[in-house]
C-alpha cells in the first residue's frame, strides 16, 4: 500500500509519542522518529513528543516535550526519565491524546503505559531496543529473566506492538507476548543510492587501493564489536589488502582503536558524507546480535554494497544468505572472517550479491511502512472501542 496524504478535512486521530531521546540523529532509533515526524506532518495527524531529551526549540519540526531526567554514567549520551506520570500529566490531559506511542521501555514508556491504563486511552509500542539481550554483556545475566518479565508486562498492557524484523517478532512471542505485529523499517533510497560513490574518498581517509570493510554504529559492546576487533585480528594476520572501517562514535572508542589499532576511526557522520561512506566502501561488516533491524544494514544496501551480518537478531531478517548478502555464524570472529574473505576473493559473487541487496533495498519505501502503520492506527481504535465502549476516547 503506497502513503498518500489524507485531505484536510478528514479526523485524524491524536497521538502522543514517548521516546527515551529527540536528539536529531542519536541513534537509529531517533532517525526512524524523525522520519516518523515527516510522515505525521504530511498526513496531518496531530502528535506530540515526550522525551529526556529534545534538540533546542528552533530545531524542533513538531511540539516536544522535554521531562525531568537523570545522566546516566555508563552513556552520558542518554539521559534516564525521572519515574512518574506527574512530569508529563497536565500536558497530555490537555493534549487529550486518542492514542500513545511508546518507543522505548524505559520509565518514561512505563509512565505512559500506565497513564494510558488509567485514563482509557489504548496504547501501542515499537519494539526498538532489545534491552534483555544486553544483559550478557555487562556481566549482569540475572537481570535476564527479570528483564523479560519487565517488558512482558509492559508490552502486554499494549494493544499493538510493532516489531520490525521477524526473528525479534518469533522471539518475543517464544516469552509470552501476545500482542505482536510485524512492521519493517524503511530506507530513503534518494538519501542512500550508489551515486554517492567517490572515487577519491579511499585517497582521504588513507587506505588507498584496499578493499573497505565498513561498520556504522554505536560504539558499544553489545553491537559485538568484540567479535569484529577479533576478526580484524584474524584478517590482519593473513593479508594486506583490505582496510576497516569504523563510522560512529561511543563509550568504547578508545579500548577499540587499541584493539584494531589500523582501523580508521571516523567518528560520527551524517547526510550526504554518511552516504558517501556507505557508497564508496567495498562490503559492509555488522556482527551485531541485539538489533531489533539494524537501519544500518538497509542503509548500506541501498548504497549498492554487500552486508556481512550474523545468524541472530533483527539484521538476520533483512539479509537472505546467499541471495542479498552472508550471515555468518553469532559471536564467531573465525566464521566472520572466513565469510569476508570469501567476498574479497569473489568478487563477481560480491557484485551479484549486492545488485540483490540494491533491489530489495528499494522496495523498502517508508511511505507504504508508515502507510501500514497510520491505517492500524485506525484498526487500533476500532478494536478498542468495541472492547471499551464506555471509555472515552479522548482524556478528559
Amino acid at each position: 500500500m503506497r502513503y498518500v496524504p489524507s485531505p484536510a478535512e478528514s479526523t485524524k486521530p491524536r497521538v502522543a509519542y514517548f521516546a527515551g531521546s529527540m536528539k536529531p540523529g542519536h541513534d537509529g532509533v531517533t532517525r526512524v522518529l524523525y522520519r516518523l515526524i515527516d510522515a505525521l506532518v504530511a498526513e496531518g495527524i496531530p502528535n506530540v513528543f515526550y522525551s529526556p531529551i529534545v534538540p533546542s526549540p528552533g530545531g524542533r519540526s513538531t511540539e516536544m516535550v522535554e521531562v525531568p531526567s537523570l545522566t546516566i554514567p555508563m552513556y552520558k549520551d542518554y539521559r534516564f526519565a525521572i519515574p512518574g506520570q506527574r512530569h508529563f500529566e497536565s500536558h497530555l490531559v490537555s493534549f487529550a491524546p486518542d492514542l500513545i506511542h511508546i518507543n522505548s521501555p524505559c520509565p518514561l514508556g512505563h509512565a505512559a503505559v500506565q497513564f494510558g491504563l488509567a485514563h482509557g486511552v489504548p496504547v501501542v509500542a515499537t519494539y526498538h531496543t532489545h534491552f534483555p539481550s544486553y544483559a550478557r554483556y555487562y556481566n549482569v545475566r540475572p537481570l535476564t529473566f527479570l528483564g523479560w518479565n519487565y517488558m512482558r508486562r509492559l508490552y502486554n498492557n499494549c494493544q499493538r506492538v510493532y516489531v520490525p524484523s521477524e526473528p525479534i517478532l518469533r522471539e518475543l512471542a517464544g516469552k509470552g507476548m501476545n500482542t505482536l505485529k510485524y512492521l519493517p523499517h524503511g530506507v530513503d533510497t534518494q538519501a542512500f543510492h550508489p551515486h554517492f560513490r567517490s572515487r577519491v574518498w579511499k585517497d582521504m581517509v588513507g587506505i588507498g587501493r584496499k578493499a573497505a570493510l565498513l561498520f556504522v554504529g554505536r560504539l558499544v559492546w553489545e553491537k559485538d564489536l568484540a567479535t569484529l576487533a577479533e576478526a580484524y585480528a584474524l584478517l590482519a594476520a593473513k593479508r594486506d589488502d583490505a582496510a576497516f572501517v569504523i563510522v560512529g562514535d561511543g563509550p568504547i572508542r578508545d579500548e577499540l582503536r587499541q584493539m584494531m589499532p589500523d582501523a580508521k576511526f571516523l567518528g560520527y557522520r551524517s547526510g550526504e558524507e554518511l552516504a558517501t561512506v556507505y557508497a564508496s566502501s567495498d562490503l559492509f561488516v555488522f556482527p551485531s546480535t541485539t538489533e531489533t533491524f539494524g537501519n544500518v544494514t538497509l542503509e548500506a544496501m541501498a548504497s549498492g554494497l554487500t552486508p556481512v551480518c550474523v545468524r541472530e537478531g533483527g539484521a538476520s531478517g533483512v539479509v537472505q544468505d546467499g541471495i542479498t548478502g552472508l550471515l555468518a555464524r553469532p559471536r564467531d570472529a573465525a566464521d566472520l572472517a572466513a565469510k569476508i574473505e570469501m567476498l574479497l576473493d569473489n568478487p563477481g559473487m560480491r557484485s551479484a550479491l549486492a545488485d540483490r541487496a540494491l533491489r530489495f533495498a528499494r522496495l523498502q519505501t517508508w511511505n507504504r511502512i508508515f502507510g501500514d502503520l497510520f491505517e492500524d492506527y485506525d484498526e487500533v481504535l476500532r478494536e478498542f472501542r468495541h472492547i471499551h465502549p464506555l471509555r472515552q476516547r479522548k482524556v478528559a
